[in-house]
């Protein structure tokens, strides 16, 4: 019986990937649903749906991107569009310098070391682990952890895509899930609380006011992502052969005496960074600080420095390893590491082109509202139960997640329909929010509308060519289903046994 259910799974599986491979490559499929914010929104222009804005209180109205003057302003903002589109920049400016990281061969003799001191089948949680962590570092964990999740796997004689698969999981699966503080929690927090001020202005939240739940969270998704990874995702990837170019990626070879020592002084530069950054970082006045004095704030230099920070991580201990072991001589090998490194995101650049135009056209339609709004609306007039109540949220955030990809703008957006709606049922903002964290994190694996879907298909296809929005699809799906109700459920019990969901939260409220 239990054969016969996991082979009905690698079936649909396997459907799931067959039909969504026949869609269109990523980049056209933008331009056809860019098409369809423009006839949708000219359709549903006129139409009154009885809404208001959340962001304004005025009646909410679908504009029209068919107009001539939606036209115009899309064809002078098209530029901009995709050169401040944030994914960008981010992936680039990290990527120069993991480039020189791989090109002097650092990062080959670190996960080889790595490697010889890690047991094989404890992989799988030690990269959904690091994916978790990596939430700390913003946008790190997509352009750093989720190749390497691949590059660690293939050199471990695993499949490459398992590895990759598991690293997603950890990095964007479980985004909510995070025993270390980081810039999420605040942001989060201050949009709940003005929300939640919107029908009480007494009620104060703190920044950590889920933490104990998220921390829990890390240890139930590293264990589910394990066994989903190990048991479900690994065995199915036996029918995609690895075709892709292998020959610059590491193997499992002990390394030599003159690499063993070239990678000590890499470390000892990268340790040395750490220090001086804590040193300057740590007293009263640093200029890696905020105006609040804070490190962690979204205006603290520090915080806005995290990807060029990323990018000096890499490239310094790169650079000392390569002029040690000798494979970076002079300035013309220094910059083709950098070179080579961008050879590789052409695809990546047409790709991103073409989803910023089409979140910039599905913004300004007000589409996206419109499917906000309507579907608490519906929430709120079915008047179920708490628990239930809890559930839908949960369920409808990861709807609208596959459509809204921001966790701060779908928050901003639902947090004034949802917190209020709740607090008139004695649910209190701390609760809400958990709630909201696990249906945004869940669905993040398995919308190619998630600015960084793109890149994973990216870093698939250096392994097997042929990976598609089908293959990744088909291998997260499991996670994404697997998460969604795991996780709704670990509330439910949390809930009910009344553990602190974090640091000055409740479950319940009560109108004054």
């Amino acid at each position: 019986m239990e054969q016969s259910r996991t082979s009905l799974v690698q079936r649909l599986l396997h459907k799931v990937e067959v039909w969504g491979n026949k869609l269109p490559d990523p980049a056209v499929l933008f331009l056809i649903l860019l098409a369809v914010v423009w006839v949708l929104s000219w359709a549903l222009s006129g139409v009154d749906f009885n809404v208001v804005d959340p962001r304004n209180g005025e009646p909410l109205v679908i504009s029209n991107q068919l107009s001539g003057s939606a036209i115009t302003q899309l064809m002078s903002t098209m530029v901009t569009n995709f050169a401040h589109f944030h994914p960008v920049g981010v992936v680039l400016v990290a990527m120069l310098g993991i480039g020189i990281a791989e090109y002097s061969g650092f990062i080959n003799a670190g996960l080889r070391a790595l490697l010889s001191v890690t047991a094989n089948w404890l992989l799988t949680p030690m990269i959904i682990l690091i994916g978790i962590v990596s939430h700390s570092a913003v946008d790190a964990g997509y352009v750093l952890v989720i190749p390497l999740g691949g590059v660690i796997f293939y050199a471990a004689g695993r499949h490459p895509l398992a590895g990759i698969a598991a690293a997603f999981a950890g990095v964007s699966g479980g985004f909510s899930a995070n025993f270390v503080p980081s810039a999420l929690d605040p942001m989060l927090q201050g949009i709940s609380q003005a929300g939640a001020q919107l029908l009480d202005p007494t009620v104060t939240l703190n920044p950590l006011n889920n933490y104990y739940f998220t921390t829990a969270s890390a240890l139930v998704v590293t264990l589910l992502g394990w066994f989903i990874t190990d048991k479900l995702v690994e065995p199915k990837l036996k029918d995609n052969p690895v075709d892709g170019d292998m020959s610059d990626l590491p193997s499992m070879e002990p390394l030599k005496d003159d690499e063993r020592t070239a990678l000590r002084w890499a470390l000892a530069a990268v340790v040395l960074g750490i220090i001086i950054l804590a040193v300057t970082a740590s007293y009263e006045g640093s200029p890696w600080r905020g105006d609040d004095g804070s490190l962690t704030s979204f205006t603290a230099p520090l915080m806005k420095s995290i990807v060029p920070l990323i990018f000096l991580l890499f490239l310094i201990p790169g650079l000392v390893y390569g002029l040690i072991i000798g494979t970076i001589r002079n300035s013309k090998q220094f910059v083709e590491g950098m070179t080579k490194a961008m050879q590789g995101m052409g695809y990546y650049l047409v790709i991103m082109f073409c989803i910023a135009q089409f979140i910039y056209t599905f913004g300004q339609s007000n589409l996206g509202i419109l499917l906000a709004v309507k579907g608490a609306d519906f929430l709120q007039s079915m008047a179920l139960p708490g628990g239930i109540t809890i559930t839908g949220i949960i369920l409808l955030t990861g709807l609208i997640n596959l459509f809204v990809g921001s966790a701060s703008a779908k928050w901003a957006l639902l947090a004034p329909i949802f917190i209020p709606m709740l607090m008139q049922l004695g649910i209190s903002p701390d609760l809400a929010q958990a709630a909201y964290r696990i249906g945004d994190s869940s669905t993040n694996i398995i919308t190619p509308l998630m600015p960084y879907f793109p890149l994973v298909v990216v870093f698939c296809q250096r392994y097997v060519t042929t990976t598609g929005i089908g293959t990744l699809t088909s291998m997260m799906l499991p996670f994404s289903v697997c998460f969604l109700i795991v996780w709704t459920i670990f509330l439910m019990i949390y809930w009910s046994l009344g553990i602190p969901l974090g640091i000055q939260a409740s479950y319940d409220y009560v109108m004054p």
